[in-house]
């Protein structure tokens, strides 16, 4: 085990210090189980992870702790695979629970306890294929509420993305004096920031992120950005797995690899359960969020495109406030109304 460099990175972090130590007592323990594999916490595969994830399940064991402990250690030591499979485990559980609390804001606690009656969420730590069954059962109780309300409940923040993230966005977009200044240069420091990873040799949120990558999106302002039609901004979700994407030429696994949500895509290769376009307005409510911030108000989303749906990207559509409509982008001041 790196613990040195383990509990400098927890430091980093500005952990506790029995938050420090009980991460690596889990790390040493995670050890201890994978010595009777032949193994250690340094050479540890997804295989591994997979097996002590349902031993912890059995044992009741899976606490988020536990999970976030090894996680992180597999961040710090550079073990990226290992890394990005628990993001793939850990990162959609918060997703139920947030639609479950919007659904009750919108429709009431009783729809919201109907819809969920039936609804049972894997144990904390299942693998990535536990999930779909639940997403599609989620999705047709919403589904039952009309495409309008269900579409409401899903472009929500549900992955609980703080709005000051996009503080430095609000000053971009002053500073650019009009929308389409201000989309190219969250293209051009997007590109940037992917550029430092590359040299970096460090995982992007869940990504690897090569040379091709960056030029990928180089050559594409609608990924991580937006482009400006009309009253419209057009918008491409980056690919889950990008490197893969760009390689792959089977269509079936080009969808796979497109595919973010945690909750949905193990149901692509698969083939079962089916899960329809309107699961996607949540990954549409997340792209959305920067706008509204900027705007500072709620922004409207259709999905044009989805992976679920058999396209080759999702892809899109987010109404421009009025406010901002003018031909350049720039925000158009409506007089107030004369006092007295």
């Amino acid at each position: 085990m790196k613990e040195k460099e383990y509990r400098a990175y927890l430091e980093t972090r500005e952990q506790s210090e029995a938050s420090i130590e009980a991460a690596v007592a889990y790390v040493k323990e995670f050890g201890d189980y994978l010595k009777s594999r032949g193994g250690g916490p340094d050479s540890a595969g997804v295989e591994d992870v997979k097996a002590y994830a349902q031993k912890l399940i059995e044992e009741n064991g899976n606490t988020m702790e536990r999970f976030l402990a090894l996680a992180r250690y597999s961040y710090a030591t550079g073990s990226n695979e290992v890394f990005i499979y628990f993001t793939r485990i850990l990162g959609g559980r918060e997703v139920l629970e947030s639609i479950s609390d919007r659904l009750a804001e919108i429709a009431g606690k009783e729809t919201r306890d109907s819809v969920f009656e039936d609804i049972e969420t894997p144990p904390l730590g299942s693998p990535p294929e536990a999930y779909p069954p639940v997403t599609g059962n989620l999705l047709g109780g919403l589904q039952q509420l009309g495409r309008g309300t269900c579409h409401k409940v899903l472009a929500g923040n549900h992955h609980g993305i703080p709005v000051e993230s996009f503080t430095r966005h609000k000053g971009w977009l002053k500073e650019a004096g009009g929308l389409d200044a201000f989309l190219k240069r969250v293209h051009a420091e997007a590109v940037a920031e992917l550029e430092r990873h590359v040299a970096e040799g460090k995982v992007w949120y869940e990504q690897v992120i090569t040379p091709e990558i960056v030029e990928f999106v180089r050559g594409n302002q609608e990924v991580l950005s937006a482009v400006r039609h009309g009253e419209y901004l057009y918008k491409t979700k980056f690919p889950y797995a990008p490197d893969e994407w760009l390689k792959e030429s089977d269509p079936l696994k080009r969808r796979y690899f497109a595919c973010h949500c945690p909750l949905a895509r193990e149901a692509i290769i698969r083939g079962e359960p089916v899960i329809p376009l309107d699961w996607c307005y949540c990954s549409g409510g997340y792209g959305k969020l920067m706008f509204d911030v900027v705007f500072a108000e709620p922004t409207e989303v259709e999905v044009l495109e989805s992976v679920l749906a058999g396209h080759d990207r999702c892809r899109f559509r987010i109404k421009i406030p009025p406010a901002f409509q003018s031909p350049d982008g720039r925000r158009v001041r409506r007089p107030g109304r004369p006092s007295g």
